[in-house]
């Protein structure tokens, strides 16, 4: 009597390409999509229904924002993101993209809406890192609902005066420091209503601007994210978020952060006050995100914000020396008392044009 034998049905036919059918759930998570970024997880979850039930499971994004943003790892930020819808992934929805500035919303601004519209405290999380290094993360609360918030000009503070976080990573020096930080310095702010439980980045991910002083030696390095304004005024109103990180070197050479805040000014430099910045930041929060991957976020908002501070890019070599003259016009209303520190040959014009294209 003869046995015949029969071959164990398989999933992929041979000489066949394997497919994602054809790999084990559990393979499929915990060795292939906990590998992804977020922005790569959030179209994976698109390919198919098994990939996109796979993609959702909160502890992958848990542990996508932890890896993007320490800050989000304290207790507190652990908490404020399980309340929001999806949990760990609505928040990075929230936070990641680009923020985008409608100027066909013309709808004012309502100094006067309830307590009950706006959030009666924001969190700031921030994280600042330096050559792909941790250098800076805090957490930091803010109560909106005092006098002295509403009617001071708006400005969030990380650092007491006196405070400094040493840092392991040397301080670039020489004629090669504001280069060195403009490259290689990268900031996330974001800011969160945790009643509302909605979140923003206000920062551009990298520098629009990185100057010296020339007797301290200290290094301001801005972020900055432009905002739709007060429109009762006009129609193309913004204001920007200006983020300045204050750094200098330590007798041994080390990286020393000195000053971290967050202010609101008008486009002429004029500060905000908290009312009128929080009703600015609370339309913000409500307003459309602009979904890029992580590479193109990096120069989109040094672009976004170059258009909105002249009409061609600050660097643009085809436009020199109007480039040279508002740089000038800048530089003199902001520090009136300082002396204009930018000169500079075509070469480094067209340096500075290309980090910023």
């Amino acid at each position: 009597m003869s046995l015949s034998s029969k071959e164990p049905p398989s999933t992929v036919e041979e000489g066949s390409a394997t497919t994602f059918t054809a790999v084990h759930p559990d393979i499929l998570q915990s060795h292939i999509l906990t590998r992804l970024d977020g922005p790569t997880l959030a179209s994976a979850s698109c390919v198919s229904s098994q990939l996109h039930a796979l993609s959702a499971q909160d502890h992958l994004w848990t542990d996508i924002c932890h890896s993007t943003w320490p800050s989000t790892s304290t207790p507190r930020l652990r908490q404020v993101i399980s309340t929001f819808p999806d949990g760990a992934r609505s928040f990075f929805a929230h936070a990641f993209p680009i923020l985008v500035t409608d100027p066909t919303n013309n709808s004012p601004l309502n100094l006067d809406r309830s307590s009950t519209s706006s959030p009666s405290e924001i969190i700031s999380a921030v994280d600042i890192y330096y050559q792909d290094k941790l250098i800076f993360t805090k957490v930091q609360e803010t109560e909106t609902v005092t006098g002295w918030f509403r009617c001071s000009p708006f400005r969030i503070d990380l650092l007491d005066h006196k405070d400094v976080v040493p840092t392991r990573l040397q301080h670039p020096d020489g004629d090669e420091t504001c280069m060195a930080l403009a490259e290689e310095m990268t900031l996330s702010w974001i800011v969160i209503d945790p009643i509302g439980r909605r979140a923003m980045n206000l920062s551009s991910y990298k520098p629009v601007s990185v100057q010296r002083h020339w007797l301290s030696g200290e290094v301001q390095v801005r972020f900055a994210s432009i905002l739709a304004g007060d429109h009762k005024r006009s129609a193309s109103e913004f204001v920007q978020c200006g983020i300045v990180v204050t750094c200098s070197g330590s007798e041994g050479g080390k990286m020393l952060v000195r000053e971290v805040y967050l202010q609101v000014e008008d486009m002429d430099g004029m500060h905000l006050k908290g009312k009128e910045s929080l009703v600015i930041l609370q339309r913000a929060l409500e307003g459309k995100r602009r979904r890029v991957g992580r590479t193109r976020r990096e120069e989109e908002g040094r672009t976004r914000f170059s258009k909105h501070i002249g009409k061609p890019a600050i660097f643009d070599e085809k436009n020199e020396e109007y480039a040279w003259n508002r740089c000038r016009e800048i530089w003199i209303h902001r520090y009136p008392s300082e002396q204009f520190e930018n000169e500079c040959d075509s070469d480094e014009v067209r340096d500075a044009y290309a980090i910023t294209n």
